[in-house]
């Protein structure tokens, strides 16, 4: 009797145990078996978590939400924006939401001030802050256009001395950004996104196109098109290049000598405006004030 229930005990702690080391064997998440009855399909897939936002993005994309704009309107804004330099796509969230949240502080912020009195100058500040965001990226991409226009025929130079050194175009633009990372970054910046694609496996043809969409100048856009058609056509690249950093520097001083036509005509405002009138005042004003000494006496009723 006594051994028979010693082994109902041992063969119920037996049990215990092998059920406890077979659920925790499942359960931990480093274990062979678990991951092994996970492969077979017993437990469902967990769903993959979406990558963590910022806090900036966190913060404004109740907002960016509160204006829906249609694909194409979304689609132009990205592009804008990684015109400027901001690739991430994040940034069209955050974009989308400071427009709100700078249209909303100027509506309140007249609105705490003189209520509904100035309906017009309510509706003045909402557009005011509502555009401002998109102005001033209009400001930080045209800045990183000109940057890169200023920058492109060193770039050219540069890579023409690497073509004719023996590198092919791919090197020679990588060779390139390398140097250029201090004295032109943003250029720099583009040639090694392109460099990045080129070693994805993506065409050379299409890189270029690519490069040509990110930044939207117009210079980069026709160096392009030559590079296109000197691939296309098996020219010479060094030659293709040198002659086109020959048009570059020319279009280059062509457009200085235009910025220094202009200055004549922008002078002519500030010096209506604030010279004039001080010229006016020093050389008129000793006279008016001495004819008003002698012509006062003889008004009648002046004495």
């Amino acid at each position: 009797m006594e051994l028979s229930l010693l082994l109902s005990v041992v063969a119920f702690f037996t049990v215990v145990v092998i059920v406890f080391a077979f659920g925790a064997a499942t359960v931990a998440p480093s274990s062979v078996l678990g991951s092994r009855l996970r492969e077979i399909g017993w437990q469902r897939p967990k769903a993959q978590s979406k990558p963590a936002m910022t806090r900036m993005e966190q913060a404004m994309d109740p907002l960016s939400r509160a204006l829906p704009e249609s694909p194409s309107q979304v689609s132009q804004t990205r592009t804008l924006l990684i015109q400027a330099g901001y690739r991430s796509p994040q940034h069209v969230t955050i974009y989308r939401g400071l427009r709100v949240l700078c249209a909303a502080i100027g509506f309140f912020s007249v609105f705490l001030l003189s209520g509904f009195d100035s309906p017009l100058l309510l509706l003045g500040l909402l557009a005011f802050g509502f555009f401002i965001p998109r102005f001033l990226l209009k400001r930080k991409l045209k800045e990183r256009q000109r940057r890169i226009r200023l920058g492109l025929p060193d770039g050219l130079d540069l890579t023409v001395i690497c073509v004719e050194a023996g590198l092919s175009l791919d090197q020679a633009m990588m060779r390139v950004g390398q140097d250029l990372n201090h004295a032109h970054p943003e250029l720099s910046a583009e040639f090694h996104l392109f460099d990045l694609e080129t070693r994805a496996g993506k065409p050379r043809v299409e890189a270029l196109r690519n490069l040509a969409e990110r930044t939207g100048v117009d210079d980069l856009r026709s160096l392009v098109g030559t590079l296109i058609q000197t691939d296309r056509f098996g020219t010479s690249v060094a030659q293709a290049l040198r002659v086109h950093s020959d048009s570059l520097r020319t279009e280059r001083r062509q457009r200085a000598e235009e910025q220094a036509a202009k200055t004549t005509v922008k002078m002519i405002i500030p010096l209506v405006l604030f010279v004039m009138p001080s010229l006016i005042f020093v050389t008129v004003g000793p006279a008016v004030i001495q004819l008003m000494h002698i012509f006062l006496p003889v008004v009648p009723g002046k004495r």
